[in-house]
């Protein structure tokens, strides 16, 4: 039995990715206990606090020879899981060294340690997706910048764009998201070391010394004070988390209704068996977009644990520092999934440009009315040129002909360049244009993810 879709056998496969859910597992985490333990170790020797052989004795000690179903069982017990943790140890190592094993530091100093461990390798994962992402859609924008397409709004045909800007705009989106993932990284990888209450009493006058001897043998920040009660930097990797998704969201939002039959202006990219039905042999649903609205709606109510979890007591809460543990994890398995599908939809999104071009005379016209009416200004006034392409869009809707014919038909537009007015030049340049300085803008905003 299963009580998450992210460890199903099932459903696991499609929301997120094995490589995620292996950075997660359990037998990762033991294994980035292990390591915190031994840079504390080894901190703590070259202070002169515990053996030289600790560390390395540490480093002997394999995460599946601790067996983590077995602590596990011990962990419904004690209540988290580095108690039965560093019983283990302690019964791998010589005896000798058994008495220095987790000298001066306590539960939560290594738990969130090896989160730390655990985040940044997800973090390393989330960052390869976004740099084929954002790839992918740049290419997608300057490839299209001139391809024309139906702007809308409220669901509405608007006024013509060009289905570049509209990949320009996607890509935008998801990297003002990533731009914030340096300044993230600086403020949650960085190590816990604080002891029991956060003020490291039982390391004296070395206490500076070994927490930053800590945090460099892990690569990671070292902090001026405990983060035990101080959990802003988990929420703000939530959040953070559920706002990237969110922009995948605006992304799978628009591709979804591009796909639909009556639209059909993309298709996600065709993979024999995928997006069928079990009863309607002709489908061909968009999965892609599927599993990062899905994501996105789960993402949400997900984030605000961890807000609530900042709420902590004291110097450490009953119960908010745990439900971080269910949060974190599932974002990030969401996450995965969810940049896994709009790589493949950004790299394979298959445009029609015709379909686009045949949907911009759907409305027979009025995708101009804007432009007529500026046309009209000169010559009516703006406010009675708003008023007579109004009522000249009514009787198109009415079937009385297409916007051109029916605002030539009227006397008051004697004189007005209707011709420029129904020409789609001005859109494409103008979105040409708006792609261009968007890509600008990725570029700019995103040059560390091909930096790292």
């Amino acid at each position: 039995m299963t009580l998450s879709a992210l460890d199903s056998a099932l459903l696991g496969p499609l929301f997120a990715t094995d490589a995620m859910r292996a950075v997660f597992a359990d037998e990762a985490r033991v294994a980035a206990m292990l390591r915190a333990e031994a840079a504390l170790a080894r901190a703590q020797s070259a202070a002169g606090l515990v053996p030289a052989a600790l560390s390395p004795a540490i480093d002997a000690i394999a995460a599946k020879d601790l067996d983590p179903a077995a602590l596990g069982r011990r962990t419904a017990v004690s209540g988290v899981p580095v108690i039965p943790f560093v019983k283990a140890v302690q019964g791998a190592l010589p005896p000798d060294l058994e008495p220095a094993f987790h000298k001066a530091t306590t539960t939560q100093d290594i738990a969130d340690t090896a989160l730390v461990l655990q985040v940044r390798d997800a973090l390393d994962l989330v960052a390869a997706d976004l740099r084929a992402i954002l790839d992918g859609l740049s290419s997608l924008a300057r490839q299209h910048r001139e391809t024309p397409c139906v702007g809308r709004t409220y669901g509405q045909h608007a006024a013509p764009v060009t289905f570049g800007f509209k990949a320009a705009i996607w890509a935008l989106g998801v990297a003002e998201v990533a731009a914030l993932l340096p300044a993230l990284r600086e403020r949650v990888l960085t190590a816990s070391l604080g002891g029991p209450v956060g003020t490291l009493a039982g390391l004296g006058e070395t206490a500076e010394a070994v927490g930053d001897g800590f945090a460099a043998a892990l690569g990671l920040h070292p902090d001026l004070a405990p983060w035990h009660a101080r959990r802003a930097r988990i929420a703000e990797t939530g959040s953070w988390l559920a706002l990237l998704m969110g922009a995948l969201a605006k992304f799978a939002t628009d591709v979804a209704h591009l796909a639909t039959t009556e639209v059909a202006e993309v298709a996600e990219p065709y993979v024999p068996g995928r997006g069928g039905s079990s009863a309607m042999p002709h489908k061909r649903n968009p999965v892609s977009s599927t599993v990062i609205l899905s994501a996105f709606g789960a993402a949400k109510g997900t984030s605000l644990t961890l807000l609530d979890s900042m709420a902590a007591a004291h110097e450490r809460p009953a119960g908010a520092w745990h439900a971080e543990w269910h949060a974190l994890p599932t974002l990030f398995g969401l996450a995965s999934g969810a940049l896994r599908e709009a790589r493949g939809l950004a790299q394979g999104l298959v445009p029609d440009p015709e379909r686009m071009r045949r949907n911009i005379d759907v409305t027979r016209g009025l995708l101009f009315a804007d432009a007529a009416a500026g046309r009209l200004s000169p010559v009516l006034g703006a406010k009675a040129a708003h008023a007579l392409v109004e009522q000249a869009a009514g009787a198109v809707r009415d079937g009385q002909g297409s916007l051109a014919e029916v605002l030539r038909a009227r006397p008051e537009t004697a004189g007005a360049d209707l011709d420029a007015a129904f020409d789609l030049g001005p859109a494409i340049r103008a979105g040409a244009r708006t792609a261009d300085r968007a890509l600008a803008e990725i570029s700019r905003l995103a040059a560390f993810l091909h930096s790292a």
